[in-house]
């Protein structure tokens, strides 16, 4: 697989793997496809997997440290802290804690449950309002000099905090929304990132399933479906939406690639430093996926999808989650 270099080199597969929809708060009755699935994807060449604390809590940890211990010296592990997660018990208050010794005693969890005596990359899962950005720096560059940590990144942060975390610790990646249906990031945290010298990894690069083509207006959602809940999946916004679909079709249609295979593609065409991260609980969509490193988008391509003229509509989170975005 493809590789490419995120900030302060770090150098990773060209794609990375969530492991957010595997062991959580249940047993998963697929728990051992789930090992299998990630094994698999370490054998197919990708070295680059995330996880966090607050997926479960815990459980997911438990399962990424079990798939990849005997693979540990082959792959690099992401997590993260910031969710106001008791380190003990599991419990979730809800809001976020970044205190330095919160950080501390989620680290040391997160190293336990993940098998390994380091994390690759330690991400802030969201920008604490109530402490400093360079005290959580801090905290980082410390556990750095002790050997528990390799690099830092930051997820969901607006620029100010990048560059106040960054005269502090340097940060490696910054994990954010982006993608055909998401390019808020393109106005001021993009730029910052490329100043700086920051790598970007999108998560819901196929904007939660719905750029795969898959899902229309008749689509019945599990109620127990967090997308019930986001205002861009109502109804009426996907039947606005579905217009993107058909464009990013069509591109595939002249590449034969599938529009999902178009949305990553999209993604990798933009800047060399973007690693986009997906998730998946399927092989076959795996293998898909991963098919997206051969298809070239040509300019032509590229300005079809710039010049085409469709809005958007719905936000991507609700009002509640928007609120802890882009501090």
């Amino acid at each position: 697989m493809q590789k490419r270099k995120l900030g302060q080199g770090l150098e990773v597969s060209a794609l990375s793997l969530g492991a957010m929809g595997y062991g959580k708060a249940r047993e998963l009755p697929d728990r051992a496809d789930m090992i299998s699935l990630m094994r698999s994807a370490v054998e197919r060449g990708m070295d680059f997997f995330d996880t966090a604390e607050v997926y479960g809590p815990f459980t997911n940890e438990e399962m990424v440290g079990e798939a990849l211990e005997p693979l540990r010296d082959e792959v690099k592990i992401a997590t993260k802290f910031g969710w106001d997660v008791d380190p003990v018990t599991g419990v979730n208050h809800g809001g976020v804690n970044s205190k330095p010794d919160h950080i501390r005693r989620a680290v040391e969890g997160s190293l336990k449950r993940l098998r390994t005596d380091h994390i690759d990359l330690l991400y802030q899962h969201r920008v604490d309002p109530d402490v400093p950005m360079e005290d959580v720096a801090g905290v980082v560059k410390d556990l750095i000099g002790e050997g528990k940590v390799r690099w830092f990144g930051l997820s969901e942060a607006g620029a100010g905090s990048i560059r106040r975390a960054h005269a502090v610790q340097p940060v490696a990646a910054l994990q954010s929304e982006y993608s055909l249906w998401t390019r808020e990031p393109e106005a001021e945290v993009i730029p910052t990132l490329e100043e700086l010298g920051i790598g970007l990894v999108p998560f819901s690069p196929l904007g939660k399933g719905f750029l795969t083509g898959k899902i229309d207006t008749g689509t019945e959602l599990d109620k127990s479906d967090m997308r019930n809940n986001i205002p861009r999946f109502a109804r009426e916004a996907r039947e606005a939406n579905l217009g993107l679909v058909d464009l990013i079709r069509r591109i595939g249609e002249k590449h034969h690639a599938t529009p999902a295979q178009v949305a990553l593609a999209w993604l990798l065409a933009q800047k060399p430093w973007i690693v986009p991260l997906f998730g998946t609980r399927r092989l076959e969509r795996f293998e898909e996926n991963i098919g997206s490193l051969s298809v070239q988008l040509t300019p032509a391509d590229l300005k079809e999808i710039e010049t085409s003229d469709i809005k958007i509509q719905g936000a991507r989170y609700p009002d509640e989650h928007m609120r802890r975005v882009g501090l």
